[in-house]
């Protein structure tokens, strides 16, 4: 049987907005009576277009604001920030992998103390357990003990995603929420990440939540789909199906729109091109 990680029950997030000379005060609905679920191992994928609401719903699931309305589970457990606050053991249990590798680092920080200030902050663990933990975690996303005192700037832009990666992970989270993790990475350090985020949910039995705008990317790590426009799901369902019969028009559209990425499909081209 599975374990339901996350869920979300008819989440709304509104943002009011103050008027001005020739306008008056304003309500924006940026996240309209959203319902979704994700069970332990899997990937849900959320895409749409820049303003649909998928990095809003991130930030709630992801525990930084609180839903205007709805309810929302992590591990069984009804969630309310606004009203209770984040203890250590739910802070635990999420964590968030952000866009740019650039600026989600230190840089005055070195790669270990980043790496260990997470238990630092949220645990007892002694200082020699801490580094020992980083390093093992440095190992894991294929970096070495050599990195260890390095500085973020030292590294490529993959390699700081490798590192915001194993820094999510220090507290062993259940439930890790990927905005845009791969969309400032290079075409070819984008699948080595990809791959590596593959590797790590299958060892650790991570749950994803994974927001994108990239359709490549989401056929190939997504085993869900939700598609946003304006605020509203207007799509939900397995991958497959999701790609093989999209059921809104604006899915329809969206995937008209973006061009096909895969490897058979750019070998195709090669080949016509060669042959011309």
């Amino acid at each position: 049987m599975s374990t339901r990680v996350v869920e979300g029950k008819n989440i709304v997030r509104d943002y009011h907005v103050g008027g001005g000379l020739f306008r008056g005060a304003r309500t924006v609905h940026a996240v309209k009576g959203v319902s979704f679920s994700v069970d332990k191992g899997k990937t849900l994928a959320i895409v749409g277009e820049s303003g649909c609401g998928k990095s809003t719903l991130a930030r709630i699931i992801t525990l930084i604001d609180p839903a205007t309305s709805g309810e929302l589970f992590i591990d069984g457990n009804k969630v309310d920030i606004a009203r209770d606050g984040l203890s250590k053991e739910m802070r635990r249990k999420v964590q968030i992998v952000f866009q740019n590798p650039y600026g989600s680092l230190n840089p005055r920080q070195k790669i270990g103390d980043v790496l260990g200030e997470p238990l630092l902050i949220n645990t007892d663990k002694p200082a020699e357990e801490r580094r020992d933990l980083a390093m093992k975690m440095l190992k894991k996303v294929g970096l070495g003990p050599e990195h260890y005192n390095r500085y973020p700037h030292m590294f490529s832009g993959g390699q700081r995603q490798r590192i915001a990666i194993a820094r999510a992970l220090m507290l062993n989270p259940s439930l890790l929420v990927l905005d845009e993790p791969v969309s400032a990475l290079d075409l070819s350090v984008q699948a080595q990440v990809l791959n590596l985020l593959a590797d790590l949910q299958d060892e650790f039995q991570l749950t994803y939540v994974f927001i994108s705008h990239d359709l490549s990317v989401v056929r190939y790590i997504a085993d869900d789909v939700m598609v946003m426009y304006f605020g509203e799901a207007v799509e939900y369902g397995p991958r497959d199906e999701v790609f093989a019969d999209p059921k809104h028009s604006y899915t329809k559209t969206l995937f008209a729109a973006t061009p096909r990425a895969d490897v058979s499909s750019i070998k195709a081209r090669l080949a016509k091109k060669k042959a011309a």
